[in-house]
């Protein structure tokens, strides 16, 4: 008996436990005839019709598979097993549509055989293999994609985002080897320097927890850290919003006097600790002061007719020490962000520990006001509003920096009949009582108890 050609399916599936076959209809119409046109003529290139199709199963297993919603299945071989980027639980699922239904069937029975201990076990199998079921996935700038739900070193379980900025992100997780305890996980970037930076914090964190083991000079304390495939990770207490974040959410309403005094005095009780053990911060501002606990309650406020939120706990935390340097390291020539940087940054003279006391008085400035004391991008500008706010600039400094370009014969070049010349005549008065910039340069020691220095609205006694 002659028979026809088979011919294969114009869309074939590799993941189809068989192939299909052609064969004769046994309708009585096409009775002789085959289902496809003759050898000669080639098949149309169209789907299968219905009478063809698999089950409904395999149809949606398809349509999932070949959906966005799966991650990419191949991942680098230098990725470890731990990571919640194995992608070994969807290969076993894979490897199963191939098995024969005899094996599938026998494992099955086999299955139902087992004891209690081993459904146990297997369910915790499962549970872990859940928790790095997805791939390792970094974006094109170099931040970890992580989702609400993943496990990071099969411990950390990401249950929201706190924030991201340049150096990576901040994620909100529980600590499932402790209890369960929330914490803030920093995660920085997939990037050398970053990276390097990252190493040289938790070096300044592992010194700050070695000399203050029951947080008493309040800087944020490391609770652990990990390199996740090239990501260095920090995890941290969970604490509430940062005193910038606050002031903006209300609408950038000052902070009322004795909230400012507390925070000031925690502030100079942390600079105090951190220079006892000669080290520097160098970038204090007020994103980088933490509340502990950032509730509050809403007053109305009758002076300003407005209401305004107060918040109910004012104790704070120093945190991010990414450029926090030792006195005996090496001191780079620029520090500090620009509102916050003291006159001998900007004139290239050096710096030591006074730095940080001049962005406090900034710092408490802006609490104190709602508005930032030195609002410049540009460092002629700067050094003339800190003429105009706080007298003239010493002359011995003057004549020790290179930066000889912004003065003449002793004084600041400056054209006050420009736009900037006119904003700064408008906006930056003397402060009350006259206090004189002091010359900050690293061999005037005067300066470097924080609470000497703070003015006398603060309050401040003996103690």
């Amino acid at each position: 008996m002659h028979h026809c050609k088979r011919y294969r399916s114009p869309e074939p599936d590799p993941y189809l436990s068989c192939r299909w076959k052609r064969r004769r209809s046994y309708s009585r119409e096409h009775e002789g005839r085959l289902r496809y046109p003759s050898r000669r003529e080639p098949p149309p290139r169209r789907s299968r019709s219905r009478s063809h199709d698999r089950l409904p199963y395999q149809r949606r297993y398809r349509e999932r598979r070949d959906s966005d919603t799966y991650r990419c299945e191949e991942r680098s071989p230098s990725f470890g097993e731990d990571c919640y980027g194995s992608s070994r639980s969807h290969h076993r699922r894979r490897s199963r549509e191939r098995e024969p239904y005899r094996t599938r069937k026998h494992a099955h029975h086999c299955h139902k055989r087992r004891t209690r201990s081993c459904s146990s076990a297997s369910s915790r199998s499962q549970q872990s293999s859940k928790r790095s079921s997805r791939s390792v996935e970094d974006d094109k700038e170099g931040h970890l994609v992580c989702r609400i739900g993943d496990w990071l070193q099969e411990r950390y379980e990401i249950v929201g985002n706190l924030g991201e900025g340049t150096f990576g992100k901040v994620v909100e997780c529980l600590d499932h080897a402790r209890g369960k305890s929330q914490v803030a996980l920093k995660i920085i970037r997939n990037v050398g320097k970053y990276r390097e930076a990252a190493r040289l914090e938790i070096n300044v964190l592992k010194k700050i927890k070695e000399k203050d083991k029951e947080n008493k000079f309040l800087c944020v304390l490391m609770s652990d850290w990990f390199n996740f495939h090239g990501h260095m990770c920090i995890a941290f207490e969970l604490l509430g919003k940062n005193t910038f974040e606050f002031l903006k959410e209300n609408n950038f309403q000052p902070y009322p006097l004795p909230h400012v005094r507390h925070m000031a005095y925690q502030l100079c009780h942390a600079l105090r600790f951190l220079h006892e053990n000669q080290l520097t911060h160098t970038d204090l501002k007020p994103e980088n002061i933490l509340f502990v606990n950032s509730e509050f309650e809403t007053l109305y406020n009758e002076h300003k007719s407005c209401e305004e939120k107060a918040v109910k706990n004012t104790s704070i935390r120093v945190a991010d020490f990414g450029s926090a340097t030792f006195d005996h390291e090496h001191h780079t020539t620029i520090v500090a962000t620009r509102h916050y940087r003291p006159p001998e940054v900007i004139l290239e003279l050096g710096w030591a520990q006074p730095c940080d006391v001049w962005s406090i008085g900034c710092i408490l400035f802006e609490y104190y006001r709602g508005f930032t004391l030195f609002q410049t991008h540009e460092n002629r500008e700067h050094l003339v509003m800190m003429e105009k706010i706080l007298g003239p600039i010493p002359s011995h400094m003057i004549h020790r920096t290179r930066k000889q370009k912004y003065f003449y014969k002793g004084g600041l070049v400056w054209d006050e009949n420009s736009s900037d010349g006119r904003y700064v005549k408008e906006n930056c008065k003397p402060l009350k009582g006259g206090y004189g910039c002091n010359g900050g340069t690293p061999e005037e020691p005067a300066v470097r108890d924080p609470a000497a220095s703070c003015p006398p609205l603060l309050g401040f006694g003996k103690n």
